[in-house]
């Protein structure tokens, strides 16, 4: 696979919140919520307040050498695990679920956006070790955005009756039916088999969804020194147990990002997340329920659970692995285990962490750069060839349907359709007889100048209609435009919010990885246009 590659502004694309572009540009509005700028300089900075906030580097390193047993560990993954020990040695993170078969697009193009950037910011600080971290959220419980794909342009579910975290899912009888499904759908293709290959290998009857993903995930990746971490360990939330009962005896985090919240809606920007008043979930087996006070009583939403507030305290003590973190203090958890720097996210996950400064302030960790992770639209060579015939460029592609039909109706047509000439020439007639008019009675102009508009604007309603009539001697031109719309902004939305990884990688095999690696982006926020040669 060989690219052409452009970069446009992300305001360009018409698909990013405010929030996101505002950070983008670096908004005044937005500098109180968070700490370093994503940039170098930023990075640098975030660097200084590491080195001054211990991390339990040992405890991570051992949990990560037990996690990788059961899988085959490149040589570069083993070395940025045992690298993990130095104080000189920094994480660069992103999240996501473990959405099956890796879910959207993005959720490859975050993790190579990790890689790039720790490997650019290696080049630039040869004093420090920059390692590349995937954090899987195993523990989130929301199947329904989780346990589909989008195939082809077809929506694949997961039809399973299991309930609880998603990661801790097994692999079932109706699981494997998908992969069934999708093998017509990827063996045809060029590297189709040796997908379908990693897939079976990875999503094994009786295999936890979890542990699919990180053999998945490694499989891919390894080679880039990539490091998966599953927190869901009882040894990595130990260190949070303060945390945990501050949430839960005193609902502190909760006051303290709905104080956030009221400044970023003061500022004009939506609110992403709203914090309960205690923002965590009891996870036990095939449960992650949410903990809510009752009377003094401590209650498991959905379930008969319940505890008294020295059982809820005990509970903690003894088994800190069965509290799961919402998305208010997910974030703070994995600052906490990890010695990071910088965190890389989509704009939604921007907008929620701009809510999180004053918790990480309130227990000491160091806040991250934030950084938006980087997008692409991949545009094949026969889209490209349709694009180039109907005389637009990547660019242009952003556009709107109809305003792309109008613009190639007028380049067309524009000698047949356009008044442009009659417009002035009647505008010149009726300036003549304004003339003539007030030199015999002045009350006459505004009655001339109201007759001028009017015949104007019904010159101008004539070409509206010349124009639509016109635009009908278009319609291979404007089915053409839908279907180079619908294949690259499927359900009028990105490209990568809604395919899946594994048609691209069985139609290019790991070279639309490598791809796709050459062009990532570091620190520059800019959209990337991938097309085929």
């Amino acid at each position: 696979m060989d690219c052409n590659a452009i970069r446009i502004p992300y305001r360009q694309t018409g698909f990013f919140t405010r929030t996101a572009l505002d950070y983008i540009d670096q908004a005044d509005a937005l500098k109180s919520f968070f700490v370093h700028p994503p940039s170098l300089q930023g990075i640098q900075k975030a660097i200084e307040a590491r080195k001054r906030h211990k991390v339990d580097r040992e405890t991570l390193v051992r949990h990560l050498k037990s996690q990788y047993q059961s899988v085959s560990s490149a040589k570069a993954v083993h070395e940025n695990i045992e690298a993990l020990l130095s104080a000189d040695t920094f994480t660069v993170t992103t999240a996501h679920q473990p959405n099956i078969f890796t879910g959207p697009l993005y959720f490859i193009y975050k993790i190579l956006h990790a890689i790039r950037l720790s490997e650019h910011l290696k080049k630039l600080m040869p004093e420090y070790r920059f390692i590349p971290v995937y954090y899987m959220g195993s523990e989130d419980a929301d199947l329904d955005e989780l346990g589909h794909i989008h195939l082809d342009g077809q929506k694949i579910e997961w039809n399973t009756k299991q309930t609880g975290a998603v990661g801790r899912m097994k692999i079932d009888k109706e699981f494997i039916q998908i992969i069934s499904r999708i093998v017509g759908c990827l063996s045809v293709l060029p590297f189709g088999e040796e997908i379908l290959s990693l897939v079976k290998k990875a999503y094994r009857e009786n295999v936890s969804v979890q542990d699919a993903t990180f053999y998945f995930v490694n499989e891919l990746f390894a080679e880039y020194g990539l490091i998966v971490l599953v927190a869901d360990d009882a040894s990595l939330k130990k260190p949070m147990t303060g945390v945990f009962e501050d949430d839960l005896m005193n609902q502190k985090p909760s006051r303290i990002v709905e104080g956030t919240a009221k400044e970023l809606q003061a500022a004009g920007y939506k609110v992403q997340a709203h914090p309960r008043e205690i923002n965590l979930f009891y996870l036990k087996d095939n449960l992650r329920e949410r903990i809510v006070e009752k009377n003094s009583q401590f209650a498991i939403h959905n379930s008969q659970l319940q505890f008294s507030k020295e059982q809820m305290l005990e509970e903690l003590e003894k088994h800190p692995e069965r509290f799961s973190p919402n998305v208010i203090l997910r974030g703070l958890f994995q600052e906490t285990i990890l010695p990071n720097l910088v965190f890389i996210g989509g704009g939604g996950e921007l907008a929620y962490w701009l809510q999180l400064k004053d918790l990480f302030q309130q227990y000491s960790v160091p806040f991250p750069v934030l950084l938006l992770r980087n997008s692409f639209l991949v545009v094949e060579k026969k889209w490209q060839d349709k694009i180039q015939k109907l005389g637009f460029t990547s660019e242009d592609i952003f556009s709107k349907e109809e305003e792309l039909l109008n613009r190639l109706v007028k380049r067309e047509i524009i000698n047949d359709v356009g008044l442009n000439g009659t417009y002035t020439e009647t505008g010149q007639i009726y300036d003549s007889v304004k003339k003539q008019a007030t030199a015999i009675d002045k009350t006459l102009s505004a009655h001339v100048d109201a007759l001028k508009t009017q015949a104007l604007h019904r010159l101008h309603e004539l070409e509206k209609k010349i124009f639509r009539s016109a635009k009908r001697k278009f319609t291979d031109q404007q089915r053409m435009i839908e279907s180079v719309k619908g294949k690259l902004f499927p359900l009028d939305s990105l490209q990568e919010r809604q395919d899946n990884f594994l048609s691209y990688y069985a139609k290019w095999g790991k070279d639309f990885l490598k791809e796709l690696y050459k062009n990532s982006l570091t620190t520059e926020q800019e959209f990337v246009v991938l097309s085929e040669k």
